[in-house]
């Protein structure tokens, strides 16, 4: 049973679009609305709005040495050595 907030949620689609979208389903067996969210989720990934997070990459090689060379170019904040800093926060 349809509630009244699922009913004002519904998009309405023109009636060309609708056929389309029942036609397709038809052809490849699967419910229209299946389609149509798939369609819109590839739209939305293509355009960049989608939620999904990003495909995590592993670095190569290449990636991680430019990586370690930047850091060791930033400046030295602390001059202390880490065991004279790990000293100090024990110290706490």
């Amino acid at each position: 049973m349809t509630t009244i907030s699922e009913i004002k949620a519904m998009l309405h689609l023109t009636h060309d679009t609708e056929q389309l979208a029942r036609r397709l389903a038809a052809r490849v067996g699967r419910k229209p609305e299946d389609l149509i969210r798939a369609a819109l989720e590839r739209e939305a990934k293509a355009l960049g709005v989608s939620d999904e997070l990003p495909a995590k990459r592993r670095m190569t090689a290449a990636e991680m040495l430019a990586f370690g060379k930047k850091v060791a170019a930033r400046p030295v904040l602390d001059p202390r050595s880490p065991q004279e800093i790990a000293d100090d926060l024990n110290a706490l």
